[in-house]
């Protein structure tokens, strides 16, 4: 046969089968790498979205119960009422008294501040009101405010577990124009004993929006203004209890001048007098039984020094401080927290790297190629606030 130049059809078919096997073998290496360009950025994003969930939490709630420092009434505010709350509190907002809520938590303290000192004469009669104050020992040298401005957080609270946030809303020379927090402010008599401070207030919960897809770590601080998120596509949020096993106890007699009188929790009144609408000698802590003042609440856990988790009935079922009929009563069991144990947990934020929804992924996305799929992240993590573990 004549030589003729070129290929074979023969020829054309195998090379061009060796070359669409040879490049698929490529793009199938490609395939993942490429995959995980777009995985490991939100992976990075996931983690740091988790620290700053974590620190935001952890920050407050190891300062929870930190009470005032100066003058009169100081120490540990676990001393006078509760200080963490299972719910909403302080706001226009509130959730009822007794509620529980594992994706919620209210927390209150002192922070640095020279704004500590007592009443000069009753408290607030309504919902917005004057106040004048003292100029006790540790106030601003002139200052007649004691270092209350405008637009700080106030705090009122006295020895009867009775305590009311306001934000102050005007300031004169003395007295100063205060705003209760909460619509449900009823008058309290706070008498010139009563102490005013500056307060930090914060509420962290969980916004599951599911028809907006929105799913955030908000906080409120306990003031006039907004809900504000901290943190986006955070998916899962709860806070778990753990408190002291044993019930308050009286540790000094009632007559001496200085606290605190009692483990935890604010002292009851002498036996012939009544705070509130318990008998004579009586509070949310404290019962008469053969003319002596013993403890109230019972023993948890069988007793003992160990901490046990305290379940959302042993927080809603009473007794109630300052009494039942108070419409800010709290569980008088909360003045046990020791310590809190947070679960947070967020997702992608992209839809195209989540599966279905399941043990992986709270929320279901788009994603059907379990090579792209990014699965929720979650930390855990305990604090014990040292102002209410004083006594341990």
């Amino acid at each position: 046969m004549r030589n003729e130049s070129g290929f074979s059809l023969l020829e054309v078919l195998v090379s061009t089968a060796i070359m669409l096997a040879v490049t698929a073998g490529v793009f199938s290496v490609m395939n993942p790498s490429n995959g995980a360009y777009s995985q490991e950025p939100e992976v990075a994003d996931m983690q740091q979205r988790l620290r700053v969930g974590a620190d935001t939490l952890y920050k407050d709630l190891v300062m929870a119960g930190a009470g005032a420092y100066n003058g009169t009434m100081s120490g540990s505010l676990e001393y006078f009422f509760a200080t963490v709350l299972p719910y909403r509190n302080g706001s226009a907002n509130d959730d009822p008294p007794g509620s529980f809520k594992p994706d919620t938590i209210t927390l209150m303290y002192v922070p640095n501040t020279n704004a500590q000192t007592t009443l000069a004469g009753n408290g607030p009669s309504q919902k917005s009101s004057e106040v004048a104050v003292n100029q006790d020992p540790g106030c601003p040298n002139a200052d007649p405010l004691c270092g209350f401005s405008e637009g700080m957080q106030a705090l009122i609270y006295d020895q009867t577990g009775n305590y009311d946030t306001f934000t102050v809303t005007n300031v004169q020379d003395n007295p100063m124009h205060l705003q209760h927090n909460s619509d449900k402010f009823t008058y309290t008599n706070y008498d010139n004993t009563a102490k005013i401070v500056q307060m930090a207030s914060h509420t962290y919960y969980l916004k599951a929006d599911a028809a907006n897809q929105l799913y955030q770590l908000m906080h409120y601080d306990g003031g006039l203004g907004p809900d504000i998120p901290v943190v986006d596509n955070v998916v899962g949020l709860n806070f778990d209890y753990y408190g002291d096993p044993q019930p308050a106890q009286l540790i000094k007699p009632l007559s001496d001048l200085v606290g605190p009188w009692t483990t935890y929790g604010p002292k009851p009144p002498a036996l012939n007098q009544t705070f509130s609408a318990y008998p004579n000698g009586e509070n949310c802590v404290f019962q008469v039984q053969g003319g002596l003042q013993v403890p109230r609440l019972a023993v948890l856990g069988g007793g003992g020094s160990q901490l046990v988790k305290l379940t959302a009935a042993n927080l809603t079922d009473g007794p109630w401080c300052p009494d039942a009929n108070n419409p800010n009563k709290w569980d008088a069991d909360l003045l046990r927290v020791r310590k809190i144990v947070v679960t947070l947990r967020v997702q992608s934020a992209l839809a195209s790297l989540r599966g279905p929804a399941s043990a992986l992924f709270s929320v279901g996305g788009t994603s059907r190629s379990s090579t792209r799929w990014v699965p929720d992240q979650e930390v855990r993590f305990q604090v014990t606030p040292r102002n209410m573990n004083l006594g341990r």
